[in-house]
């Protein structure tokens, strides 16, 4: 990755914060710039994902090896989604963030949730009944089952499906380099998001709720800096350093779109190339991260449940807190792919252990600026869950060339 890069996007966040500062809502007139990014970001993902997926399962040849890599990878999300949990819990017990707040709940109205099927239904969704309304729609994990078939249907027929498998390498290199040249861009595009949100949230919004702002901001730093970067270091074998500037790129991407999807050609493109990830395992574990992993909203969800029960003046039992975790950490499963994930999330745990889901207005003002801080937690957890699949993987494929060499 090009150093200037980084530093592109350094000017572009400092920028973005001075004249969101400075302007306030005149920001509004860069909006352009980030719609425009995002447009074409969302350009690229489908043909993407399915043409880059398509090429790494018909080069794997293995259908054990596919089988294999989605079991490392769930049991990876789950794990690392309940340590997020319960960091959340955590960092609510010692922060306090609600305790002691003025702020009255009338004239606030509760969010209405987007329904969610839950995990059954979920993963029946994973199957289209119509693969071309998957991919003109952009269902993520659809077009991940679509590929996978491909794939192994490319790999089972052999010789006469080379002309398919040519095609699907060729349409993955024309969008690589599709996303190279968005790439470009991105310290504009960042820019163009970042300015209006912070013009539009101004001190006045902020400080009463700057307990919570600030417990979110060290639990997200504490899951970044030290559990992924001991993951990666223990399990990818790789400097936490070079992981942290590799995904630099991905993770401001995340912080400004606030979402996971939007972000996952530029994902894909820094883990392939900065962090060495293969493509068969990048074009695989990513789509499914951006889907189904949820680290940072689960780490949102154990914190505000701790926070509207502290504003109610209610002490949760450690049963309970157990209670919020084990809904937090499947429902960050159950609600794969559905718009709004973190306030259903939010809603399951606050019913799970009886609380008021008016506390749901409370953040409703600063939810915007919790939202860019999970979701680049969610993308480096990504990224984190790719390092180290990829690693187990190399390891394994060294293990058995001694093998061969020993036999």
């Amino acid at each position: 990755m090009k150093k200037s890069l980084i530093w592109q996007l350094i000017a572009a966040f400092v920028l973005a914060i001075v004249t969101g500062i400075i302007f306030g809502d005149k920001m509004e007139v860069v909006q352009p710039l980030g719609d425009l990014f995002l447009r074409l970001i969302k350009f690229i993902i489908t043909p993407l994902v399915l043409a880059t997926l398509v090429v790494g399962v018909a080069s794997t040849s293995d259908v054990k090896k596919l089988g294999r890599l989605g079991g490392k990878t769930v049991i990876f999300y789950l794990v690392t989604s309940m340590l997020a949990i319960t960091l959340g819990i955590v960092a609510g017990k010692l922060f306090s963030p609600g305790s002691g707040i003025d702020i009255s709940l009338e004239g606030k109205e509760a969010p209405e949730p987007t329904e969610t099927d839950g995990v059954i239904q979920t993963i029946l969704n994973i199957v289209p009944t119509n693969p071309f309304e998957a991919l003109a729609s952009g269902n993520i994990l659809q077009i991940i089952f679509f590929a996978l078939l491909i794939g192994i249907a490319i790999t089972l027929v052999g010789e006469k499906a080379q002309p398919v498998q040519r095609f699907f390498d060729g349409l993955a290199e024309v969008m690589y380099k599709i996303t190279g040249m968005v790439m470009a861009i991105v310290p504009i595009g960042v820019f163009g998001l970042l300015a209006p949100v912070v013009g539009e949230y101004g001190a006045d919004v902020l400080l009463p709720l700057i307990k919570l702002v600030l417990a979110m901001l060290a639990a997200c730093v504490i899951q970044l800096a030290i559990v992924y970067a001991l993951i990666v270091k223990q399990f990818g074998k790789m400097s936490p350093i070079r992981f942290f500037k590799g995904i630099f790129p991905a993770t401001a991407v995340s912080f400004s779109t606030s979402s996971s999807s939007g972000t996952l050609p530029v994902t894909i493109k820094s883990a392939q190339e900065n962090l060495g990830v293969s493509k068969e395992v990048s074009t695989f574990v990513l789509p499914l991260g951006a889907t189904i992993n949820m680290d940072g909203t689960a780490l949102y969800v154990g914190l505000c449940s701790m926070f509207v029960a502290q504003y109610f003046g209610i002490d949760l039992s450690i049963s309970q807190m157990a209670t919020v975790v084990l809904v937090g950490t499947l429902a960050s499963i159950g609600t794969a792919g559905v718009p709004g994930a973190g306030l259903i999330m939010l809603t399951m745990a606050l019913s799970a252990v009886n609380l008021p889901l008016q506390g749901i207005a409370l953040v409703g003002g600063i939810d915007r600026i919790l939202d860019m801080m999970r979701t680049s937690v969610n993308v480096t957890g990504d990224a984190a869950a790719s390092v180290v699949v990829d690693a187990t993987e190399k390891r394994k494929l060294e293990k058995q060339k001694k093998q061969k060499q020993s036999a």
